[in-house]
């Protein structure tokens, strides 16, 4: 994941909106409804840790990796604050190298829109399956074509909040990338100080994903509106995807 050094500074004032808490009921719910024990945890893109704290105060053995060492400053910080010991690694999704296996494998808040080549998700989905143990599950979301195309696209997004005043600016290119270019105001005493950030996200059909997932060893066991068991609809704007794992996999760590 590109970006995200200047912007982890302010990431959590501007996802105010986020209801981490509802989140973490929606995963367990989803796990309950599949089954499963989540056991070892991995919150792959955890950003500041968010969720990965809120998961690990319930009891769920997780850590967390992200590509940002600025978003798992935060994450550290926020995990010794309250007290937590958590392993927090900084590593790329697609190259992802971890100690022993897990059973459960979390990535959310459209963290795989921010690999733009079908490449990079395949090997994602091939490292997150190399290092899951059989019948694990694989649950991650994703903003969809639509929300791309009609919410995304070449749109401007105005925040304003009492740490930074942000201004959003998406423009649609080819393969549903969405180019996002983000202008900082923060203010010190009487005047503001501009920083930017860059990056840029993708957006798959459902069936590519689907695709790619079963390559990588999964069987996709459900694919559901986002904070929902409901069935995708066309203006869906995020897709929720459950895999499980099936044979153990060779592919080269």
């Amino acid at each position: 994941m590109n970006g995200y050094g200047i912007f982890s500074q302010f990431y959590d004032g501007l996802t105010f909106n986020v209801d981490y808490k509802k989140r973490a009921d929606y995963i367990e719910s989803i796990c309950a409804r599949f089954s499963h024990h989540m056991g070892i945890t991995l919150d792959l893109a955890c950003g500041t840790g968010s969720l990965t704290l809120l998961l690990k105060e319930r009891g769920v053995d997780i850590y967390g990796i992200d590509g940002s060492p600025d978003m798992l400053s935060l994450a550290n910080e926020k995990a010794y604050e309250k007290g937590l010991e958590i392993l927090f690694l900084c590593q790329p999704m697609q190259r992802i190298d971890l100690y022993g296996t897990i059973n459960t494998c979390i990535c959310t808040l459209d963290s795989i829109n921010h690999l733009t080549s079908k490449k990079e998700v395949q090997e994602t989905f091939d490292r997150v399956s190399f290092f899951m143990d059989k019948d694990g599950l694989f649950v991650f979301d994703v903003n969809t074509v639509c929300k791309h195309r009609e919410i995304l696209g070449n749109n401007t997004f105005v925040y304003d909040t009492d740490q930074v005043f942000c201004v959003w600016q998406n423009s649609l290119k080819e393969n549903n990338i969405v180019n996002i270019e983000l202008d900082l105001f923060e203010r010190e005493g009487e005047s503001y100080y501009r920083r930017s950030e860059r990056f840029s996200e993708r957006a798959y059909e459902i069936e590519e994903l689907s695709s790619m997932l079963e390559k990588a060893g999964f069987s996709v066991e459900g694919i559901f509106a986002d904070m929902t068991f409901d069935s995708l609809k066309e203006n869906s704007d995020r897709a929720v995807l459950v895999a499980r794992k099936k044979e153990q996999t060779n592919f080269e760590a």
